[in-house]
């Protein structure tokens, strides 16, 4: 394999562009040719720009042999209406490029794209801000003090439970956040998909590759939890899913030859009519299934493939972003194009080639596609529809990292929590109020706290009348040395 691999970037879709387009000028012999008569040199024909494209395509690291030389054929005529070549009068645009012996040139002005102007990011910064412990309420005491009852914590009690220095401690606030809405369960399930997705690609911005604008936390939330037995997603409104038709046809093919519908009526061809009429369906699509929105988020991780895991992960988390329709209809096209490649009783769907290439022909532009015709995005839905396709059993899992840190984030969020003022510092809380105190006013509660229970003793004592006058004299004694050993009295 030649051609150094573009790895995830802004803008990597118009990379590859510009980069193809090099090398093909750069190595494409060129040499005189004769046609009606005249001389054109440094000229060549379709059938020889077919032929060395189409082996540069094959041995580039960021395409692969799975390129056709239909494929190549496409792309050279994308090459002529963009104005990379041009036939010998210098007409392009309008023409149509022939695999033959007609004359081709390359145009003397630069024929490469320019990258888009990247829009300037607000607050530094392209992911949407965490909800965080700034974002809190105070708690009038009344709602947290017991109204029997007035709990004043002992300097002890406080420096077991907060590890503050007695003396100088700085007042505090009992905090904790409102109820947590569903929309800001959203927003933080978007927020955090983005920046593991960031990390993922090995970025350190998403400009020019995802607009968070175009990410939706519902969409996201829905994805994750709203799945059935085989973790397909799960639509709300029936109308946004696939006819019963397709469905049906999707499922005879899966299942062949144990088509569900025994109605149906077999006749020689039928397994190539029903595949006829899912791929119908699905180039009918007005958009691809991964979305205009999502090209470049997907063209990054084919720079990714060579590490099976981290690219597995990648398609995990942008999988997420995707429309629920869109995620379901493609999680179930993607299983039918494996089970198809993988049954050895489904007749050969095609008289040319391998049912495998037939189903990623067929299907990979229904799955990744610009909105720009001019870029490569046949060739590059062919590579990574064929690992998807592999791959389908893992890529539609939730990655477990990014579960259990969005629920962690949750779970602090909803805790109660002390707030010390000009301290970012927060602890979790169990007392009901607390507030600064003096040094000597450990000691003062101390004796506080020792009289009051005395002062009921004495009340007791005296107000029993069935004990005789020489026993509450004997007590009474008792309880009167008792407070002036421990200073109670003076």
């Amino acid at each position: 394999m030649e051609g150094e691999v573009i790895g995830p970037g802004p803008y990597r879709a118009t990379k590859l562009w510009n980069e193809t387009i090099k090398l093909f000028r750069g190595g494409l012999p060129l040499r005189r040719h004769w046609a009606h008569f005249r001389c054109y040199d440094w000229s060549f024909t379709g059938s020889e720009a077919v032929d060395y494209l189409h082996e540069l395509l094959r041995r580039n690291n960021n395409f692969g042999p799975e390129v056709t030389r239909y494929q190549t054929l496409q792309l050279l005529r994308k090459f002529l209406k963009a104005h990379v070549i041009e036939d010998i009068k210098g007409r392009h645009g309008t023409e149509n490029f022939e695999d033959s012996g007609q004359l081709y040139r390359f145009p003397t002005l630069s024929p490469l794209k320019s990258f888009p102007a990247r829009p300037l990011l607000k607050d530094g910064g392209d992911l949407p801000r965490l909800i965080r412990w700034d974002d809190y309420e105070e708690l009038p005491q009344s709602e947290n003090v017991a109204p029997q009852k007035t709990r004043v914590m002992t300097s002890d009690l406080w420096n077991k439970r907060h590890s503050v220095a007695i003396g100088d401690v700085h007042e505090c606030k009992l905090i904790r956040r409102k109820e947590i809405s569903v929309k800001q369960v959203d927003h933080i399930w978007k927020s955090m998909t983005a920046a593991h997705l960031q990390r993922v690609l090995g970025l350190v911005s998403l400009d020019g590759v995802l607009n968070p604008a175009h990410v939706s936390g519902k969409h996201i939330v829905h994805n994750v939890f709203s799945v059935n037995k085989s973790g397909v997603v799960v639509l709300e409104n029936k109308a946004e899913d696939m006819p019963y038709w397709v469905v049906s046809a999707m499922k005879c093919l899966a299942s062949w030859p144990n088509c569900s519908d025994s109605r149906q009526q077999l006749y020689p061809g039928f397994e190539r009519d029903v595949l006829r009429t899912v791929g119908d369906y699905f180039q009918r699509l007005k958009e691809p299934l991964l979305t205009f929105h999502l090209y470049e988020v997907f063209v990054n991780i084919l720079g990714l493939l060579q590490d099976r895991e981290v690219a597995t992960e990648a398609l995990q988390v942008s999988c997420l972003l995707l429309p629920p329709p869109n995620r379901r209809r493609l999680q179930l096209l993607l299983r039918l194009m494996a089970r198809v490649c993988q049954n050895p009783q489904l007749p050969p769907l095609n008289d040319f080639i391998s049912t495998r290439t037939l189903m990623v022909q067929m299907f990979s532009h229904c799955v990744l596609g610009s909105g720009d015709e001019m870029d490569l995005d046949e060739l590059l839905a062919t590579k990574l529809v064929t690992f998807m396709m592999e791959h389908q059993s893992t890529i539609f899992l939730v990655p477990a990292k990014l579960r259990r840190q969005v629920e962690e984030h949750l779970s602090h969020l909803k805790r109660v929590q002390i707030k010390y003022a000009g301290s970012d510092t927060d602890f979790s809380a169990s007392p009901a109020f607390c507030k600064q105190i003096r040094r000597a006013e450990p000691e003062e509660q101390k004796v506080v706290g020792t009289r009051v229970p005395l002062h009921e003793l004495l009340e007791g004592l005296i107000a029993d009348k069935e004990l005789p006058a020489k026993d509450k004299r004997k007590r009474m004694k008792q309880v009167w040395l008792y407070c002036w050993e421990r200073k109670v009295i003076s």
